[in-house]
């Protein structure tokens, strides 16, 4: 095990009805004039949005509200939120929806601190400073409502990048798994598969004598395979969303990566596809991923034998670990099919032609991407060829 440190200072509201204490919250992490953050219809006709201002308003605090996040979070939308905040003179940024209204959220946060624009984070800069953030989580997928990253597309190329500093965990965040429960049977899919991806990513590492955080890792993909069919079989079982919410958290809060090192490649590649055809991400995710499994697996045969040991319930063939692998991978993609996920380009609407293109956008260069194996672009288009 590597050696590490780990700062996750997000507190927790979890359960039935939390959303209703938010203004006590806010109130209590220093939050006087907030900006209010989220997409749209949903929390709208929900009538959660109006708890949540009339929560504010009992705590006496003010509020201006920025709709509008779309998934895939736009960076015209950031600019007019740092706008908005700079005039208003704004302390404190609430999301509230998904990945994508917590992902804007914070590089409005960023952005709002600075004189420069945003987008500097998003490709090198480091961040130092940003407005407190807080979130009121309605899908079960991203888990940014409790880790340190964000990921914006810019118009200007529909570049996807990403920004990550301890400075942008939550301070709080409310996690009612009842919000979760009118998703379509898609999103919930898609989130379920984007939380398996983000433990998978620190799962396949060269770091040896990990075995905590590798049996954290296999808790948290048996538990989403276990309870999203119940979730997607009835939307209403407010236990099967109770352990997919908190799934998703864990998978990103990097309590399951420490110590180890982590790959990040899939992520990466994902991105690029998402940005040009403004898919899903989970949905991209599971494209990707059995893709890279299927490239590097030889690299490290006994850790995808593990993977489908632990994970997946398959025999191990000592006579030749490589099939026990295999296996693994199949089970991960027939699994992924189950919950109505796209496995293949063309599910995505996704061209091979294009894929020379994905691959140079990504900017590699003459250098390589991920860590469990380095990636040359060669490498890159290789496995965007194997996902077709």
């Amino acid at each position: 095990m590597n050696n590490f440190n780990f700062y996750s200072p997000t507190h927790f509201v979890f359960g039935k009805n939390r959303e209703s204490e938010t203004g006590k919250y806010v109130k209590r992490f220093g939050g006087s004039k907030v900006l209010i953050h989220f997409g749209g219809g949903s929390v709208i006709k929900s009538g959660l949005l109006d708890r949540v201002k009339e929560s504010l308003t009992k705590e006496n605090i003010s509020f201006t509200e920025l709709g509008g996040v779309v998934p895939n979070p736009r960076s015209g939308l950031v600019y007019e939120g740092v706008e908005i905040c700079k005039r208003e003179k704004i302390d404190f940024i609430l999301a509230v929806g998904g990945g994508s209204a917590i992902d804007s959220a914070k590089a409005i946060a960023i952005g709002a601190l600075y004189d420069g624009d945003f987008w500097d984070f998003y490709t090198g800069k480091r961040v130092e400073n940003a407005l407190p953030v807080a979130t009121i989580l309605t899908i079960s997928a991203a888990g940014s409502e409790g880790s340190t990253g964000s990921v914006i597309t810019h118009e200007d190329g529909m570049l996807k990048r990403a920004a990550n500093s301890d400075a942008l965990r939550p301070v709080f965040s409310v996690l009612n798994p009842e919000l979760t429960c009118s998703l379509p049977p898609f999103q919930t899919a898609c989130g379920a598969t984007d939380m398996m991806a983000h433990v998978l990513e620190r799962y396949f590492t060269n770091t040896k004598d990990v075995e905590i955080t590798d049996r954290l890792c296999e808790a948290v993909l048996l538990t989403v395979i276990k309870e999203t069919p119940k979730a997607l079989a009835n939307p209403n079982d407010y236990e099967a969303r109770a352990n997919i919410m908190w799934a998703g958290t864990v998978a990103h809060n990097d309590i399951c990566g420490v110590g180890r090192e982590q790959d990040w490649s899939t992520h990466q590649i994902e991105h690029e596809l998402s940005g040009l055809y403004d898919v899903a991400h989970g949905a991209g995710l599971a494209v990707m991923f059995p893709a890279w499994m299927k490239y590097v697996m030889k690299h490290d045969v006994m850790r995808f034998a593990q993977f489908a040991v632990r994970v997946w319930g398959c025999q191990m063939d000592f006579q030749n670990p490589e099939n026990t692998a295999k296996e693994g991978i199949l089970k991960f993609e027939q699994f992924l099919t189950s919950i109505g996920m796209p496995i293949r380009f063309s599910e995505l609407g996704a061209k091979a032609e294009d894929i020379p293109t994905l691959a140079k956008t990504m900017g590699l260069g003459t250098g390589t991407l991920g860590s469990f194996v380095k990636l040359t672009t060669e490498d890159v288009t290789k496995i965007y060829e194997l996902a077709v």
